[in-house]
């Protein structure tokens, strides 16, 4: 029997390395509506002076701004990062843009992860 159930949970995924916007479309599904666990990474390097560096990360979902946090980088000579989770439901048919916006000042983004993975 095929169906819902049967089939794998979906896993979409935007890596956009060393750039400051990832985004990530998931598109609409006919038949079922679905609840994703979105997650969001950034990961900075921090040189070894890092005085006033910071990092700064957003989210969207279909243009509407979600989350933003913008933090003192630590950890010099080393990385730093800041991670964000939300889960968000789909109506049948419904798509959804998830983007994500990285700032930096003093730090070199080193990744920018966008993860979206089914709950079931």
């Amino acid at each position: 029997m095929r169906g819902p159930a049967a089939e794998p949970p979906e896993h979409w995924r935007a890596d956009a390395g060393g750039d400051s916007v990832a985004v990530l479309d998931i598109p609409g599904l006919l038949g079922r509506a679905r609840v994703f666990d979105i997650d969001v990474s950034l990961w900075v390097d921090v040189p070894a002076s890092s005085a006033e560096a910071w990092h700064e990360l957003a989210l969207e979902l279909d243009g509407q701004q979600q989350w933003s946090r913008r933090v003192n980088s630590q950890n010099p000579g080393q990385t730093d990062g800041l991670d964000y989770h939300q889960r968000v439901r789909l109506e049948e048919e419904q798509a959804v843009r998830v983007r994500a916006t990285a700032r930096v000042k003093g730090v070199r983004i080193r990744q920018l992860l966008v993860e979206a993975r089914e709950e079931r």
